[in-house]
């Protein structure tokens, strides 16, 4: 009988050692961006105000982009020879951001909070960005670019969306 792990040995050129380097960070981002879509869903439904609809939609949107890169992350962990998380609780054990489970948060301190997650995850993906340069994962790298282009626009929409008259 085959051993199940070898099973999901995917070949790669990036030695072992920095491939698991990558693969934690990214990992990391998963758990993270998971978190983050969670906490982004969790205000869009609970938001209320006179901006209701506004956040509502916003959030929604903000949600829907985050989700959408969960599946690319997981690929490249596993393009580069490595397993990804499995469960919500692995999710847990690798999450940095904090989870939000108040009863009631006002609006401002929606935005506020997931500008600042959101910020949180750039500084992630930064991080990430040298250990995949270091590893020569060019095609990591250049994701992560794109990433880090999608967190900062939802940084600077919750932070524009925060701003008084």
């Amino acid at each position: 009988m085959a051993d199940t792990i070898s099973e999901l040995d995917t070949p790669t050129d990036i030695a072992s050692n920095e491939a698991k380097s990558v693969a934690q960070a990214l990992n990391g981002i998963l758990a993270d961006s998971f978190a983050l879509y969670l906490k982004t869903k969790n205000f869009h439904w609970h938001v209320s105000g006179p901006h209701f609809r506004d956040y509502h939609l916003m959030f929604d949107d903000q949600a829907a982009q985050i989700l959408g890169t969960t599946d690319a992350i997981a690929e490249r962990v596993r393009k580069t020879g490595n397993t990804t998380l499995r469960s919500i609780g692995d999710i847990a054990r690798h999450q940095t951001l904090t989870d939000n489970d108040a009863e009631f948060v006002k609006p401002a301190d929606m935005l506020k909070e997931l500008r600042e997650d959101n910020l949180k995850l750039v500084e992630t993906l930064r991080k990430a960005k040298d250990i995949v340069d270091e590893a020569k994962d060019n095609a990591t790298s250049g994701i992560l670019d794109d990433w880090t282009d999608e967190a900062e626009e939802r940084a600077w929409f919750l932070f524009e969306a925060s701003r008084r008259d």
